[in-house]
C-alpha cells in the first residue's frame, strides 16, 4: 500500500485538473455538514475534476470520497502511517499513499493539486488551510483556495483574516487569496474565476 501510486504533478496555472480537498474526519457532525461533504464530492466529479485528500473513510473526508467516486472521479488519498486506524484509510479509492508524518502529507496533497477545497474541520483543518495560505502568500504555491461556508462555520475565521487586514498584519491584497462559497454548487465557479494570484506575491508579501 506504500506509495502504491501518486497524485497528478499539475502546474499552477492554467486549467484546473486536480483539487485538494481539506475536511474534518469527525463522524460526530450536523446533518448539514455531511451533506454539504457528499455534494461537493458529487460537483467534483461532475465536473470533470480528480480529487487528492486525507485519505480518511470516515466523517466529512469518507463522504466526500465517497460521493467522488460513485460518480467516476479520481481520488487519491494521502494518509500517515499513525494515523491509519485513526482516521479508518478509506479502501476503495483509486489511489492511495501511506507517508510518515503529516508534514509530508500536506505536501504531498498541495505539490499535486491546482486548486484547494476546504470544507468545515477542526484544528488539522485549518493548520492545513493556514500553511496553504502561506504558501500563497509567499508565491510558493499559487491555486484558488475555496472555503466553503456551511452553517456559516467560517465566519469567525474570516472575521479574523480580516481584522488582521485591518491591523495591518496583511494588506488587502492578501484577501484575495481565498474565496467564499456557502454552498458546494458555487465551487466549480469559484474555482473557474479566482482572483488574480502569481509567484510575484512575494514582492508584497510582507506589509
Amino acid at each position: 500500500m506504500d506509495q502504491e501510486t501518486s497524485p497528478e504533478t499539475a502546474p499552477q496555472s492554467g486549467k484546473i485538473r486536480q483539487v485538494a480537498v481539506y475536511a474534518a474526519s469527525s463522524r460526530a457532525l450536523a446533518p448539514d455538514y455531511l451533506r454539504a461533504a457528499e455534494r461537493l464530492g458529487a460537483v467534483l466529479a461532475e465536473s470533470g475534476y480528480s480529487i487528492v485528500y486525507g485519505g480518511g473513510g470516515t466523517g466529512l473526508m469518507g463522504v466526500m470520497a465517497d460521493a467522488a467516486l460513485a460518480r467516476g472521479a479520481r481520488v487519491h488519498g494521502v494518509v500517515p502511517r499513525f494515523l491509519l486506524q485513526l482516521e479508518c484509510a478509506h479502501t476503495g479509492l483509486t489511489g492511495m499513499e501511506v507517508v510518515e508524518d503529516m508534514r509530508e502529507r500536506k505536501h504531498r496533497m498541495l505539490n499535486g493539486a491546482d486548486a484547494l477545497v476546504t470544507l468545515p474541520g477542526g484544528c488539522g483543518t485549518c493548520e492545513e488551510l493556514f500553511e496553504a495560505l502561506t504558501l500563497k502568500r509567499l508565491g510558493q504555491w499559487t491555486g484558488p483556495i475555496v472555503l466553503i461556508n456551511t452553517r456559516g462555520f467560517y465566519d469567525r475565521l474570516l472575521e479574523f483574516l480580516e481584522h488582521s487586514v485591518r491591523e495591518r498584519f496583511m494588506s488587502e491584497r492578501h484577501a484575495r487569496m481565498w474565496t467564499v462559497v456557502t454552498q458546494p454548487d458555487a465551487v466549480p465557479e469559484a474555482l473557474a474565476n479566482p482572483p488574480a494570484w502569481s509567484r510575484d506575491a512575494l514582492q508584497f508579501a510582507n506589509v
